[in-house]
């Protein structure tokens, strides 16, 4: 270790020394368009903090990104040339996180900032797996260095609140005007380095409206398989990315044109290329776009229910057909579609938990005799049960008179509720010995899920 960083100092003279070094545009306000009131005040005071001890500071990234493109960023990252410890001396509400490459986060009121310190280049010594994807790479280095390892030029972009500048090591504010999303340095390389990238790519050019630079976009469809090497956790958390993008529906569409959704989902290129199928995860994405657009709250519990429905369907159709109950059939069929789910990507248990329930309460809404349609509307989960059942209306796998009914009862006052309720039909249930009438009905209504 202290002969890399030995080497890496001594580089780092030599580069001050070369006369063709790579030096940034230093954009100005009236180029890039960002008012530093439109930053939040927190990442302003922690600049200037960092500033004023005598570090380099900037916002970076995204954030820098979605500001010159008119969008307001949902957080804001800092980066510095100051080393973690340094950073925790100057913030009283900090913590250092982190295991591979330290990061501080800085509590400012409400607010809570990310402050990274500059990375260093990739190099031989760099730790990667087989395939070319790092593994590990904690060593600090120049801001030259930082802005060259990041993925797309319009991401390695550093505004100054102070100076109200930019700077551009890679011409990231033309690509941004250009409406064009290029890659940083050789893109197969990149890629193998982290797979990820390629749905980032995706993701961003749906976000952002922008075409993918040709020579970023070449490689995608043959470099998709890397994409198997992702640990679960962190596909699982650039998908949350992409679903919630409030761009779903056009980041769908580009998976599908990259050749990115095949084995990313498991089976959801089967379920893409089914009619019913297609509509019912086409509308819940659409939705899914228009609730993140109008700033509500969005359950990933229920978007991976929609996704993952008709595969559930399948199974437990397939298990009745073999002579299975409904109701064990279907809590094996989930069971069977979540573990297969699992293989790629690592759906919490909780989240897990919610689309289970959102699922299982789905029979229940045939039910709308005696006392179950009350207990039904009293349970926690119902108001996205009867969501989903909508969407399922919706898409055409169920008669609209269902979800309609449904959407009357739970408006309505108790005695519009009683007179709703439809007659049992089949066998009567045989009257207990010694129990009322009274006590067979409440009886009788079934458990809670």
């Amino acid at each position: 270790m202290i002969r890399k960083l030995f080497h890496r100092a001594v580089a780092k003279v030599f580069r001050r020394a070369e006369p063709g070094r790579h030096s940034p545009a230093t954009i100005p306000a009236t180029r890039h368009g960002i008012r530093r009131e439109q930053v939040s005040p927190g990442a302003r005071r922690t600049c200037e903090t960092l500033q004023k001890a005598g570090h380099r500071a900037y916002v970076v990234g995204g954030a820098v990104r979605d500001l010159i493109a008119g969008i307001e960023p949902k957080d804001y990252d800092v980066a510095t040339d100051a080393t973690p410890d340094e950073v925790r001396s100057l913030f009283r509400r900090s913590r250092i996180i982190g295991r591979r490459f330290q990061i501080v986060h800085v509590m400012q009121g409400a607010e809570t900032l990310e402050v990274s310190t500059f990375r260093a280049a990739h190099d031989e010594d760099t730790l990667k797996d087989e395939h070319g994807r790092v593994l590990r790479d904690n060593v600090w280095g120049s801001i030259e260095e930082d802005a060259a390892r990041r993925d797309f030029t319009m991401n390695a972009l550093y505004y100054d609140p102070a100076r109200e500048t930019v700077l551009d090591y890679h011409h990231g504010v033309d690509d941004l005007k250009k409406k064009t999303l290029r890659m940083i340095g050789e893109p197969r390389t990149r890629y193998r380095e982290d797979p990820v990238r390629m749905l980032r790519a995706v993701r961003l050019s749906a976000k952002l409206g922008l075409a993918i630079d040709p020579g970023t976009r070449a490689p995608i469809r043959e470099m998709g398989k890397l994409i198997d090497n992702v640990p679960p956790a962190r596909l699982f958390d650039e998908m949350l990315k992409l679903l919630f993008s409030g761009h779903a529906v056009d980041a769908v569409h580009r998976l599908r044109d990259e050749g990115l959704h095949h084995g990313l989902l498991p089976l959801l290129d089967v379920i893409l290329e089914q009619p019913m199928g297609e509509k019912f995860v086409m509308l819940s994405l659409a939705s899914t776009d228009a609730r993140i657009r109008a700033d509500k709250p969005c359950s990933p519990g229920f978007l991976f229910a929609t996704l993952l429905w008709h595969e559930v369907l399948a199974d437990w159709e397939a298990r009745k057909k073999a002579g299975g109950l409904p109701t064990p059939a279907l809590y094996e069929a989930m069971d069977a579609v979540l573990d297969q789910q699992a293989e790629k990507l690592a759906i919490t248990r909780r989240i897990a938990g919610d689309i289970k329930e959102i699922w299982a309460l789905q029979p229940r809404f045939e039910k709308r005799a005696r006392r179950m349609p009350f207990r039904l509307v009293e349970l926690p989960r119902f108001r996205a049960a009867w969501d989903f059942l909508v969407l399922r209306a919706d898409s055409g796998e169920i008669g609209r008179e269902l979800a309609d009914w449904w959407t009357e009862f739970q408006d309505a006052d108790n005695e519009r509720r009683e007179a709703m309720l439809q007659p049992e039909t089949g066998k009567k249930r045989r009257r207990s010995r010694g129990r009322g009438t009274k006590a067979q009905e409440d009886a009788g209504g079934g458990g809670e899920a």
